[in-house]
């Protein structure tokens, strides 16, 4: 056990003589040294970290203070505080521990002040520090940091609700990309405001870059989800201004547009500060007209920026025009240039996969056992095969995992996310005739524009005569069947389905082209439009 009052106190010392460490992604080894160096003095270990609650503090301390705020790291390192961060993780209780810092600083006009001055927002570096603690709880692997069995989520509204699942997903294995981060960092380091797009095929890892960020740095975003229908203008703003209003406290505001909103927060700014807004998936939006996609705006108050993901477009479907005095630059994952990181990090992550995969790794290490493949081989042949494509890797593994793969060799597996959804649909023999029923529920869902659960589907495939006697038990048959290209979402008490990624959406609309004899693609289409389902929530899922 450590004295916390004394470590506390070196901390500060220790992390105010190092020098500046610039919080951005890239830099992470840059800041595991200077970590790894005040654990050193202080005689704890980088890897070995006891359960003792203190100790696990003060390593959320070193990693918190190294790249974050020092105003914040001056409140706690505070005893009192400590404490009262540990009985508010003991009653999993975010909100009343962040009440008791701000009461702590109103008896600290001093540290107030430094907080103050740095224009931050309190509840977004608490946020950031509970995260690193709970990830310092986890190392320990002791029971004693659950609550009621799991580690708790601390929520301070940092994040919208609806897409922390979907962030946690595409985080779980994150590993590179730090060429895309330091691009970035170089951008709104060398403009004073400005748009940066990332440009990448379906699957080259666009939503996990844009996830990494967002988690990493705790910033205003938004997801454009065409499977969800969650890609509209309106939708967006009412978001983005929700965010807004909350992180930089906008009176009256509940009306604005955007321009408006961007411009009230930008006054907020103090003089180095930056308002970073993270949009996912651009190309996913629907919206008439040629204004700009989310009605953009052309130009950017100071200190505004969007970090943009989408794929690629031609001139005619940019629609993201900027004026002159608003920067605007695109990394194209694509370029020649950026080959080698790609290969990089698509062997890290097969390694990662692997080696760390909670749920497949062991039954892949079988897999490459009983073949006598050696790892090395596996992650070379696969990141070859894989096109660097991550989509296809979250495919390939868990079908290797569960024996789909089993009478294929490794020379024999499908070359890029095109071509695995096209073996994948033969081999599940969807041109037969007896696999009506599993493409019609497929084109349901990729037709849907909200996640409908198998009881809406089975009254859907109802609607046609062949499949007027089909029960619902049958529909979870096939949604069983094809559960890893599907994600589902609970919501009042039932499960709902969508498909996981746009990309197999669009490859499930060019099947059309496979036989064109067959009638059934069109009949999807003839039910969309008709009018007979009064059901609100079929027509909404039929009509979009």
């Amino acid at each position: 056990m450590i004295d916390f009052i004394t470590t506390g106190s070196k901390i500060l010392g220790l992390i105010k003589g190092l020098p500046e460490v610039a919080n951005s992604l890239y830099k992470q080894g840059q800041k595991n040294e200077a970590i790894n160096r005040i654990l050193q003095e202080l005689g704890l270990s980088p890897t070995e970290i006891s359960d003792d609650v203190d100790t696990v503090y003060t390593y959320a301390l070193i990693d918190y203070g190294v790249s974050e705020c020092y105003a914040i790291l001056a409140v706690l390192r505070e005893n009192e505080i400590k404490n009262d961060f540990l009985e508010a993780y003991t009653n999993n209780d975010p909100l009343t521990f962040l009440n008791k810092v701000k009461g702590f600083l109103k008896k600290e006009p001093g540290l107030k002040e430094d907080i103050e001055q740095s224009n931050i927002e309190l509840s977004v570096e608490l946020e950031k520090f509970s995260d690193i603690f709970i990830s310092y709880a986890k190392k320990t692997t002791s029971p004693k940091f659950k609550i009621e069995g799991v580690y708790p989520d601390w929520d301070f509204n940092v994040i919208p609700t609806e897409f922390r699942a979907l962030i946690e997903e595409k985080t779980g294995l994150f590993c590179g990309r730090s060429f895309v981060f330091q691009e970035f960092d170089k951008f709104i380091n060398s403009h004073n405001k400005g748009y940066f797009t990332v440009i990448g095929d379906a699957g080259m890892g666009k939503s996990a870059i844009a996830s990494k960020y967002i988690l990493s740095r705790k910033v205003p975003c938004y997801f454009n989800i065409a499977t969800e229908g969650k890609n509209k203008p309106e939708q967006f703003l009412s978001n983005i201004r929700q965010q807004l209003i909350i992180r930089y406290r906008l009176p009256n505001q509940e009306n604005a547009d955007l321009r408006s909103l961007l411009q009230k927060a930008s006054e907020k700014l103090s003089e180095n500060q930056k308002l970073i807004i993270v949009v996912d998936a651009l190309d996913e939006v629907e919206q008439e007209g040629s204004s700009n996609l989310l009605d953009l705006p052309k130009n950017l108050p100071n200190g505004v920026y969007f970090l943009l993901t989408r794929r690629p477009y031609n001139l005619e479907n940019k629609r993201l025009n900027t004026s002159p005095d608003t920067p605007y630059k695109t990394l194209d994952l694509r370029e020649k240039q950026y080959q080698k990181w790609n290969d990089q990090d698509v062997r890290e992550y097969i390694r990662l996969f692997l080696e760390e995969d909670q749920q497949d790794q062991d039954k892949l290490q079988k897999w490459l056992q009983d073949r006598s493949i050696s790892q090395l081989t596996f992650i070379e042949e696969v990141a070859q095969k894989s096109e660097n494509n991550f989509m296809y890797l979250r495919y390939v593994f868990p079908a290797i995992a569960n024996g789909q793969y089993d009478n294929l060799e490794l020379e024999d597996f499908p070359i890029g996310l095109e071509e695995y959804y096209y073996t994948h649909w033969q081999r599940m023999n969807m041109e037969g005739k007896n696999k009506e029923l599993e493409v019609f529920v497929l084109f349901i869902l990729s037709q849907s524009k909200v996640a409908p659960t198998s009881k809406i589907i089975t009254e859907i495939v109802q609607k046609k005569d062949e499949f007027k006697d089909i029960e619902c038990l049958e529909i979870d048959k096939v949604l069983d069947k094809w559960v890893e290209y599907l994600s589902k979402e609970k919501s009042q008490g039932e499960i709902r389905y969508r498909i996981y990624h746009q990309s197999f959406t669009d490859f499930l609309t060019k099947q059309k082209e496979l036989d064109k004899n067959r009638k059934i693609f069109e009949e999807v289409v003839i039910s969309i439009n008709e009018s007979e389902y009064r059901n609100s929530e079929i027509s909404e899922i039929l009509q979009g």
